[in-house]
């Protein structure tokens, strides 16, 4: 029978004791960090995540337990997934060493007792061995552009691997010491039969076992008491990252003044920093980092931790420091195209897209805009679309086709069109605008459209800042769409479908259903009330708008819509959930470049479709990207090699005779 470590005398005082001082001191330096973290993040603006519990829970089930956002990287995902159990198995084993070590008298067994826990943790502590070697290789021999080679990092290394080493060195010392039934446990006793190779005999075992006992347990306390002045601090926050995290992506943060200090902030946003773990995945998938534009998400969510951390360690650290224009530059926050990709890859569920709309808010607030969107928001006030065109010129694109769409607003229709600016005055656009009028037309659906009542959604508007200008956009088409005779909404524009479905609460209570034309048109070829008069063989790929597909999750609507009328579909690498950022959404189409970027993200784009094989045309169901990848081609010369085709002209082009 082995000693009881925390029974034995050490220094003259028995092990419990020694155990029981360290124990105190580790959780009283945790403790005493924690609460001040806590009480930084209670400085900040309340926010409610205490909503729909059970949704919450299944994040966490799935993106903490599962590590599922980091499978997207399969090697070092898999490695991350093992290091994570083996992590919970010895939290697990620790704290009920811990219990059983700090009360001897307590009626329990060590877990190293229980045959079937200790095969089972012995088993992830071998794996785990190997996945931080992997990790560690990744790290500091084959280092990704996004990840830095850090002390910290180091530190967080050595620490999990002397708590998974220790732990198995005890059990190969306790299967050399042991006999009978103790002896079966085959990891241990593979460790012991090593051990006894190199000349350690059955008597010094015991002794050997304590020392690895007690360098287990002081490393894992070390490391509680460590974690919260490292920037690891993710493994303690990140499981809470992802039960707070946004349930509406796709909707953002209630109406403020913008923030430009720790303070303006919600606790939510400067959680995020607490919650990183700085794996880059976030700049990885970034339009502009990609290209060369000057924002780092990473840096971005890093420099907030930074600022969080040090107003932790002095209260009075944070307070009257600007983390914009003292920490974060404003030509970092114009950057963004608000695409949603740094979020959707974020293993944490980290939030930048809020954080960047509320320093926009601040700069908007204090007039620092650039002269091309500060003529957009004139035009979008005078005439509720950024073109600054007359309100009577927006259904001109209906003067070429030989019916007249009917007026919602002077006789009831089932659905309601509502285009969005650039599919009325864009003048590369008003053809597939009259293409899908003639689809709709011809499978003989009952809609009408606005004329010059439509305006812009504000979804533009809102995410550069302008919430006065946003609001005003909102009363005034709530106002005219309550006037107008419709049961079911559809648009053209992606990013009119977001602010429909998320932002317009009489639209998105389920009054009036809204839809993308894609949606619309799949369902009609289902139901085959449209009708495909021949097959396109044509080879193609699709690109996924980001306010369709990250933010609102329609991906397989307009593939349906593609395989039904008979193309090829060939995949972008970058598709679906992954899909890269044409660059223009956010506002971005109404800034100047900045100068910086070595290319632009739809030139990007418009090359990786250019790369597939045999593929002929690049197809859109957004009228931005349509616009940005025609422009795209012709800047990189790829005209001849690619095209670029709205899903409403192919549909028109199938369902002609």
């Amino acid at each position: 029978m082995l000693p009881d470590p925390a029974t034995l005398p050490y220094l003259g005082m028995p092990g419990y004791f020694h155990l029981w001082l360290l124990t105190f001191v580790s959780f009283f330096v945790f403790g005493s960090r924690v609460l001040r973290h806590v009480r930084v993040l209670a400085q900040a603006r309340p926010e409610n995540r205490w909503d729909h519990i059970g949704k919450r829970i299944g994040l966490v089930v799935t993106n903490v337990l599962g590590q599922r956002r980091l499978l997207d990287e399969p090697m070092i995902g898999v490695a991350h997934l093992v290091i994570f159990w083996s992590f919970v198995a010895y939290a697990t084993t620790f704290f009920w060493n811990l219990l059983r070590g700090l009360i001897p008298a307590l009626a329990i067994s060590y877990p190293d007792d229980v045959g079937w826990v200790a095969f089972c943790v012995q088993a992830l502590g071998v794996l785990g061995v190997i996945a931080l070697a992997v990790a560690a290789v990744r790290r500091y021999l084959f280092t990704p552009v996004s990840l830095e080679r850090s002390w910290d990092a180091a530190i967080i290394l050595l620490l999990i691997a002397i708590v998974l080493l220790s732990a198995l060195a005890g059990a190969g010392f306790r299967a050399l010491a042991a006999t009978g039934e103790e002896s079966w446990r085959p990891l241990g006793g593979y460790l012991a039969v090593i051990f006894a190779s190199l000349g350690v005999t059955r008597w010094q075992a015991p002794t050997l076992y304590l020392w690895t006992w007690w360098v287990h347990m002081i490393t894992v306390l070390g490391f509680l008491a460590y974690l919260p002045y490292s920037k690891h601090l993710h493994l303690l926050a990140s499981p809470f990252s992802v039960f707070f995290a946004s349930l509406e992506p796709g909707k953002m943060p209630s109406a403020s003044e913008g923030a430009s200090q720790l303070e303006e902030f919600t606790w939510r946003q400067l959680f995020s920093g607490l919650a990183c773990a700085e794996c880059g995945r976030c700049d990885r998938a970034c339009p502009s980092f990609v290209c060369g534009e000057p924002l780092s998400p990473k840096q971005f969510i890093h420099r907030v931790k930074e600022l969080v951390l040090a107003s932790s360690g002095s209260p009075a650290a944070g307070n009257g420091k600007k983390f914009l224009g003292d920490v974060v530059r404003p030509e970092d926050v114009w950057a963004c195209t608000t695409c949603a990709a740094c979020m959707e890859r974020c293993p944490v569920f980290n939030e930048h897209i809020p954080l960047v709309i509320e320093m926009r808010r601040k700069l908007v607030a204090e007039g620092d805009v650039q002269p091309r969107l500060q003529e957009a928001f004139t035009n979008l006030g005078r005439y509720g679309n950024s073109f600054g065109q007359s309100e009577r010129k927006r259904a001109v694109w209906t003067q070429s086709l030989d019916f007249k769409p009917k007026d919602a607003r002077r006789e009831a229709v089932q659905w309601l069109w509502y285009l969005g600016e650039y599919a009325c005055y864009h003048p590369a656009l008003q053809g597939i605008t009259r293409s899908l009028a003639r689809t709709l037309r011809s499978a003989g659906v009952d809609y009408g459209i606005l004329y010059e009542a439509e305006r812009n959604s504000g979804n533009d508007v809102r995410r550069v800042g302008e919430e006065g200008l946003f609001e005003l956009l909102r009363q005034k088409n709530t106002a005219t769409l309550q006037q107008a005779r419709f049961n079911n909404l559809f648009t053209t524009d992606p990013h009119v479908y977001n602010t429909f479905k998320n932002e317009y609460p009489d639209l998105n209570h389920g009054r009036h259903p809204v839809s993308h034309y894609t949606e619309l048109l799949a369902i009609l070829l289902e139901c085959r009330q449209l009708k495909v008069a021949r097959k396109l063989p044509y080879r193609v790929t699709y690109h996924d708008p980001c306010y369709l597909g990250r933010y609102n999750g329609v991906y397989d609507p307009p593939r349906a819509v593609l395989k039904a009328l008979g193309m090829e579909l060939r995949e972008m690498p970058r598709s679906r959930r992954q899909s890269f950022c044409c660059g223009g959404g956010g506002g971005r189409v109404w800034m100047e470049e900045t100068g910086e970027a070595h290319s632009r993200p739809s030139e990007s784009r418009v090359r990786e479709a250019a790369s597939l094989d045999g593929v002929q045309y690049l197809v859109v169901a957004c009228p931005k990207d349509y616009v940005m990848f025609t422009d795209a081609l012709k800047t990189t010369g790829l005209e001849s090699k690619l095209m670029v085709k709205d899903i409403a002209e192919l549909a028109e082009e199938a369902v002609t005779a």
